[in-house]
């Protein structure tokens, strides 16, 4: 489980603005080992999408420095028909939304056979026997008649199951999930996760999750990386994340879940830095009440806690949120 398949090093990430450039990934190093559920945290507009856009390839007109290296080779020097070849085959995507990426005039069926059809897939069954038996490991039911139904007819968790299956139909390496529970219900998010997680573990698979819902977290997750304003704030095993978190933003968001709702929901108070470019030091600071001026004045270097907790803050031995 040591083996690394997927490697970000200083990660930067760069968008040409109206009047500036906007810095939306700033010198991120993290990694995903083999057969390893990462979940990669934070609030929205900490940088988590863009960084897995960048691993697949799916950003433009941007600059990107650093490397990004999947078994060995640089995405980031990949042209792109390799690029392409890697998409779908070792790399595959779960969006946010199953409606907004099935094609609504395609039946199933077709919508994963070109899947096969394009990355050439060999095996030694029937393309329509892997696809049922594909749809059977989604723990749906009627697979047959499901091949045949066009998106628009299924409900939202069916079409999640459906597009998990896409995802994995191929077997790859590595699945990331962008969100793969959002507009989903609370049970139906619990059968999602499990499926997910079953199903990587059945293939092999790593997964790199995309988040900012900690069950989600607590549910599925081996290690836990936390992003703040386009920066590394935290990463660790789940469990060192829930139980001795370091960093004021991830104890925040432990606070914040809504299981510790006691009339008032509590809230990280202030927003969300927006432009890193604007920033010298850490770009929580404006909203920690235990930021010194230092904090606002230069951005922490590495604290290593153990072998797999490590901390960019200041303030790692204050106990209050």
């Amino acid at each position: 489980m040591n083996e690394k398949i997927l490697e970000i090093n200083n990660l930067k990430i760069t968008f040409n603005g109206l009047f500036q450039q906007v810095c939306a990934v700033d010198n991120i190093t993290f990694d995903v080992k083999k057969s390893e559920i990462v979940a990669l945290v934070g609030e929205s507009g900490s940088g988590k999408s863009v960084t897995v856009k960048s691993i697949m390839g799916l950003l433009q007109q941007t600059q990107i420095d650093g490397e990004i290296f999947f078994e060995g080779q640089n995405i980031l020097a990949m042209k792109e028909k390799e690029l392409s070849k890697l998409r779908g085959r070792n790399i595959s995507m779960i969006f946010q939304e199953p409606m907004s990426a099935l094609n609504p005039v395609m039946k199933i069926r077709t919508q994963l056979e070109e899947i096969l059809k394009i990355h050439n897939y060999k095996c030694k069954i029937s393309y329509a026997e892997k696809i049922r038996s594909t749809l059977a490991m989604m723990n749906i039911s009627n697979p047959e008649e499901i091949m045949e139904r066009y998106p628009f007819e299924l409900s939202g968790g069916l079409c999640q199951r459906i597009v998990i299956a896409m995802a994995v139909i191929c077997q790859p390496e590595l699945i990331i999930a962008d969100e793969p529970t959002t507009a989903l219900d609370v049970t139906t998010q619990a059968e999602i996760l499990c499926l997910l997680k079953e199903t990587a573990k059945k293939i092999g698979s790593s997964v790199l999750i995309i988040t900012h819902d900690l069950g989600v977290v607590a549910e599925c997750a081996d290690r836990v990386v936390v992003m703040y304003g386009g920066k590394l704030m935290e990463q660790g095993n789940v469990e060192e994340f829930f139980y001795h978190s370091k960093h004021p933003y991830s104890k925040g968001l432990l606070v914040s879940r809504p299981m510790n709702f006691n009339g008032r929901y509590p809230v990280i108070p202030g927003n969300i830095t927006r432009n890193v470019n604007t920033i010298d030091g850490c770009p929580f600071a404006e909203r920690c009440k235990h930021a010194q001026d230092i904090c606002k004045k230069e951005f922490p270097k590495e604290q290593i806690i153990s072998e797999e907790h490590k901390v960019w803050c200041w303030n790692t031995e204050s106990e209050e949120v």
